[in-house]
């Protein structure tokens, strides 16, 4: 399971080794924290995150539908990319212990370790 601002994730799906913890970590903004699912996939060694809903929510378009997740990887990823989906599992407690991560100064950390390691990369 993956901690992340409150909030536990649970990896349903990965191809190619889409998956990179740190990279989702330092991506992961707040307006995720209402989807119910979170794709991410990777094009020009960048992490694009998107958020869908359960089919019978409220909130849920046609678009933003998990059902329909592969009409948005084939439609609007790059061919053949490396991608993953994550379920929001459960809300975490201040009192559970254990690390959460997800707050302004643990991203931007890692954000700066993830940009560094890329510049070494290339």
């Amino acid at each position: 399971m993956i901690r992340v601002n409150r909030h536990g994730y649970t990896v349903l799906e990965e191809k190619r080794d889409g998956f990179d913890e740190e990279a989702f970590i330092a991506r992961y903004s707040d307006v995720l924290d209402k989807y119910d699912y979170i794709v991410g996939d990777w094009g020009h060694g960048q992490l694009r995150l998107k958020g869908f809903y359960e089919p019978q929510s409220k909130l849920a378009t046609y678009e933003n539908r998990i059902d329909h997740v592969m009409d948005y990887v084939y439609e609007y990823c790059n061919f053949g990319c490396p991608y993953f989906v994550l379920k929001k599992e459960t809300d975490i407690n201040e009192e559970e212990s254990g690390p959460v991560f997800g707050g302004t100064k643990q991203k931007l950390k890692l954000k700066r370790k993830f940009n560094k390691n890329e510049e070494t990369n290339a």
